[in-house]
């Protein structure tokens, strides 16, 4: 299969129709999407293309798996290069998760507040004030990368991870907040428990959380 990119990186902080792709397998192209991540993603989506499979976005690149034995079309090369830093993001469904801040489940949450220079209560409130917005999904089954961390509250994730964290527990993570879905290792730091279930494969779809989707804590 023919490589149709291998177009010069794009910086970080520009924001230009200059991006890299390359194939990764027969049927699945990376493409490098820096701060355009969400905005490309909604925009190949909406194109409904017929060769396109599936898209799953991460932190700054897409990867687009076509059907078997599907080339890119135009319509997609175009979408791939097109400028998107005017696009504005179509909004998602609004989730309000209620939160349990602090005690067992938010072991970390005094550190947290600590290294911010703020109370628990203010940190709470800083943490509940702010809308996320999802930018992609990854890590677990569910577990949804939240932008929109307060950057008072910023925090690098732990130095040596935990081999265990309830299912539902709230972390924060460098810029990000997430939700464990389920029970197992992670490196975040911890500050509450959410009750609602974020994934359930008995559901359509089954995660609670999806890219675009915007989300709101209130605090118990």
């Amino acid at each position: 299969m023919p490589d149709y990119g291998n177009a010069p990186r794009a910086s970080s902080t520009t924001l230009i129709p200059k991006i890299l792709w390359h194939w990764i397998t027969e049927r699945g192209l990376r493409v490098e999407t820096g701060d355009q991540t969400l905005a490309r993603y909604q925009a190949l989506m909406s194109a409904d293309l017929d060769e396109v499979e599936t898209i799953i976005p991460a932190d700054g690149s897409l990867l687009i798996v076509l059907h078997p034995g599907a080339s890119p079309s135009n319509s997609l090369q175009a979408l791939l290069v097109a400028d998107l830093s005017a696009a504005i993001e179509a909004p998602g469904r609004m989730h309000e998760l209620l939160v349990d801040y602090g005690g067992a489940a938010g072991r970390d949450l005094a550190a947290v507040a600590a290294t911010a220079g703020l109370s628990m209560a203010e940190a709470i409130a800083l943490h509940s004030a702010a809308t996320y917005r999802v930018q992609f999904m990854g890590f677990q089954p569910g577990f949804a990368y939240l932008a929109g961390t307060p950057p008072g509250l910023h925090q690098p994730r732990l130095s040596r991870p935990r081999t265990q964290i309830p299912a539902g527990s709230l972390a924060v993570g460098g810029t990000y907040t997430g939700i464990y879905p389920a029970a197992g290792p992670g490196g975040w730091n911890l500050i509450g428990r959410v009750e609602a279930k974020l994934f359930d494969p008995h559901r359509e779809p089954p995660a609670l959380l999806m890219p675009g989707d915007e989300v709101r804590f209130v605090a118990l």
